[in-house]
């Protein structure tokens, strides 16, 4: 009773502007986001999980219908091409020192981090998109993560290249009797003062398309503090992602777009062509013209009326009326069905796509069976093709991501006491892809070795082939060198190399 008295007080003092109240996150006066961004970020999610809108359309009788378009889910498919090629889970992070990289790699396997981003990384490439927020759980005494689509993030402050701070939206619901209520938990993270601040508010409503009114954050969250100063970090405490290349739709916007944004309208034509082809099959199904002489007949006993009839199984036969007696003529109407031309059609427009995307030429193709890929690693790295080249941009970003995401790691862990160590440097922080399928490992250790003939180092060589942090590669390069002259003296004090078995 006390919580409904509650609800009526809010409800009244928002109709009196005495409650704060939102419509969307971006009407907070924090949050200076541009609603055409998200506006085509939902977009993107729309084509992403292929819930198109229903096909409006005139028929044969002048007269309006709409049914559901039969479509190929090309900006999953790409998605997926893109964090398929980019990472897998036999990544490897490597941090100097034994202590910083035990530790991260304690954080990252309880956070199951691999399994985790190889999974986030398709929705990123098709929105645009991702954020990773560690946090420290008082009840486990862990650093967790969280994870943020594009359209769950929004810039508070950020130029082009960089963002500092966010605000971070996170939906949860209940029930109160018949009816479903929405709270809206806004996460600001601020730099005040050289100091970082997290800050909360809660917003409760009834309807899902609404924030809704600001309420305490004990109707929700018992623990949560309205404001946290966590002090003095080198970076914020969340890792933004998003896919390489500028945002030539909004040049002055932080987000970043999705590998298909520039690439919609021929999303749209390779579904149009598809559902054509479809309607096609479907409308291009056996018919047969016969004369209704050749009709089974009944009588109906209500109107004593005589009836004709085919067998309840049958649709391929159509009735002519008015035949004479002696017709007993039949005319297949069945039209031909121009699948080549459809698939030829597709297959054109994909080419398009994979222009758009940056991905090489035949990536795709579509036959009766649907589109599937057709270039594999091995193909795709000795053509020296525009997907290698687009995958190696896509790279620099994730390696950038991982880095920033294990400084704010060991940052937070160490202001919770979790961890008693230095706090590396990106210098310090190796990311290997373990991509032997993508790389000719021979013919670039051949590369390297010719120049450290030169007088090229060697510890350069191993950090580069094995993408080592450059004090684990000086370490391995000194360790090689020692064992390589206890041999030689080894061989020496033996009067020489030891003789070959006969």
């Amino acid at each position: 009773m006390f919580e409904k008295i509650k609800n009526w007080f809010r409800k009244g003092g928002a109709a009196l502007g005495m409650t704060e109240s939102l419509g969307s996150v971006l009407e907070h006066p924090k949050i200076n986001g541009d609603s055409k961004e998200y506006a085509r970020i939902d977009n993107s999610l729309m084509h992403y999980k292929g819930a198109y809108p229903l096909l409006e359309y005139m028929n044969s009788n002048k007269k309006m219908k709409s049914r559901q378009i039969s479509s190929i889910n090309m900006m999953k498919k790409v998605s997926n091409q893109f964090a398929t090629m980019v990472f897998n889970e036999q990544c490897e992070i490597n941090v100097d020192g034994d202590t910083a990289s035990e530790f991260i790699q304690g954080v990252f396997e309880h956070n199951d981090f691999k399994k985790n981003f190889s999974k986030y990384l398709e929705p990123m490439f098709a929105l645009g998109g991702l954020a990773c927020r560690p946090y420290y759980d008082a009840d486990s005494k862990q650093i967790e993560f969280s994870w943020a689509l594009a359209n769950a993030f929004y810039p508070l402050q950020s130029n082009t290249n960089n963002i500092s701070e966010c605000a971070i939206p996170f939906v949860t619901t209940r029930t109160d009797g018949k009816k479903t209520i929405y709270y809206t938990l806004l996460e600001f993270h601020e730099w005040v003062n050289a100091q970082y601040v997290i800050s909360n508010e809660l917003y409760r409503s009834e309807d899902s398309t609404r924030v809704g009114n600001k309420v305490p954050l004990s109707e929700l969250y018992e623990d949560l503090e309205e404001e946290a100063v966590m002090g003095e970090f080198s970076r914020p405490l969340f890792a933004y992602l998003k896919p390489s290349g500028f945002n030539n739709i909004n040049e002055y916007s932080p987000l970043g777009l999705g590998v298909c944004d520039n690439a919609i309208n021929t999303l749209n034509r390779i579904n149009r062509t598809y559902d054509e082809f479809d309607q096609e099959i479907i409308k291009g199904k056996r018919r047969v013209a016969v004369t209704d002489m050749l009709l089974n007949s009944r009588v109906n006993r209500e109107t004593q009326q005589v009836e004709q009839f085919f067998d309840d199984n049958e649709d391929t036969f159509v009735a002519i009326p008015g035949s004479n007696m002696d017709d007993y003529s039949v005319k297949d109407l069945t039209s031909e069905i121009r699948t080549e031309q459809y698939i030829e059609a597709i297959n054109h427009q994909l080419k398009t796509l994979e222009m758009e995307t940056g991905l090489s030429m035949g990536t795709f193709t579509f036959d009766m069976n649907g589109v599937r890929s057709t270039k594999t690693a091995t193909e795709v790295v000795s053509e020296n093709s525009q997907t290698y080249q687009t995958r190696s941009m896509q790279i620099t970003e994730v390696e950038k991501f991982v880095k920033e995401l294990v400084v704010s790691v060991c940052e937070l862990a160490k202001a919770n006491g979790l961890y008693s160590g230095e706090v590396p440097n990106y210098d310090d922080i190796g990311v290997d892809f373990n991509d032997g399928a993508f790389q000719n490992r021979d013919a670039q250790l051949n590369f390297y070795m010719k120049l450290v003939t030169l007088g090229y180092p060697l510890e350069k060589v191993f950090e580069a082939v094995l993408d080592l942090p450059a004090n684990e590669a000086l370490q391995i390069a000194e360790e090689g060198l020692r064992q390589k002259a206890d041999v030689t003296s080894g061989m020496f004090i033996n009067g020489g190399l030891p003789e070959e078995d006969e």
